[in-house]
């Protein structure tokens, strides 16, 4: 999950950001280091020629100096941070090669739930996608609010209960990534981590057609078993019998879950309070 080992333009714009903002801080933080080391020398007590000022009040020269170079920095950042924020707009188009992708990912308690609705399969913590097309994603909270987040592809971007976010990807080169849960959300939020298989074009039908053949069907009251907060170990896979899930889902036509409860004693307060919830 190195942010600096981009696998997509997106997340290699957002290193470029990463880096250049680096860069910008370092204009003034170098510079200030040495001044301090220089300084600390220049008027050291047995250096005959440093002159002992001790009325001196004010410099312009200095006073321009002291303002003008933060004053660039704030203004080079903010250029940086304004210009990268509308050019990585989650929702703007990422073109791609060959047809694009529609996912639709469901935080749960604690797992990820990934469906596809054109090809009519779900899997469960495993993301499965054709290097070079577009990927759109729409994203929703079937618990807590939860931040959907693969480092190498970009865009960390928040889940919500109710609500429905969109984010255009894409991967760029086949091989294993992996994604995460950014926001804590219980006792199983640590594992709360999925695999992404970024595979050949030309591999995805295949993908699709073997998946299909699964055993397991998700339809209403598999997704309600889902539902319950667990962690899986297991990266299971689906036929999916209503490709509306989705709609039920950020809709609350299927009523969201209670939210992570306490696993163990050790969250709970000592001290004879109640828990707040």
């Amino acid at each position: 999950m190195n942010l600096l080992d981009p696998q997509g333009p997106v997340a290699a714009a957002n290193s470029t950001i990463l880096v250049d903002s680096v860069f910008i801080m370092l204009a003034i933080v170098v510079p200030t280091i040495f001044a301090i080391l220089a300084f600390a020398f220049w008027f050291r007590a047995s250096n005959p020629k440093a002159r002992y000022q001790p009325h001196f009040v004010y410099s312009g020269r200095v006073e321009m100096v002291v303002w003008a170079i933060p004053a660039l920095t704030v203004i080079l950042l903010g250029g940086v941070a304004w210009i990268g924020s509308h050019q990585l707009d989650p929702a703007a188009p990422v073109p791609g090669t060959g047809s694009s992708v529609r996912i639709q990912a469901v935080s749960l308690d604690w797992k990820w739930l990934f469906i596809y609705p054109d090809q009519r399969i779900a899997t469960i913590n495993t993301l499965t996608v054709p290097a070079g097309a577009e990927l759109n994603f729409q994203l929703t909270s079937a618990s807590v609010m939860n931040t959907f987040f693969i480092p190498q592809l970009g865009s960390m971007i928040y889940t919500m209960n109710g609500m429905v976010t969109k984010l255009n990807l894409r991967a760029d080169t086949e091989g294993k990534l992996k994604g995460l849960s950014a926001h804590f959300s219980g006792d199983g939020f640590p594992d709360m981590m999925f695999d992404v298989n970024v595979i050949s074009p030309l591999a995805f039908p295949d993908w699709v057609a073997a998946t299909a053949k699964s055993g397991a069907v998700l339809n209403e009251d598999s997704y309600r078993k889902l539902m319950q907060q667990g962690i899986e170990k297991a990266r299971p896979s689906y036929r999916l019998e209503d490709p509306r899930l989705f709609d039920l889902i950020a809709t609350q036509h299927i009523p969201p879950g209670p939210g992570p409860e306490l696993l163990s004693d050790a969250g709970r307060p000592r001290s004879g309070g109640h828990d707040a919830r």
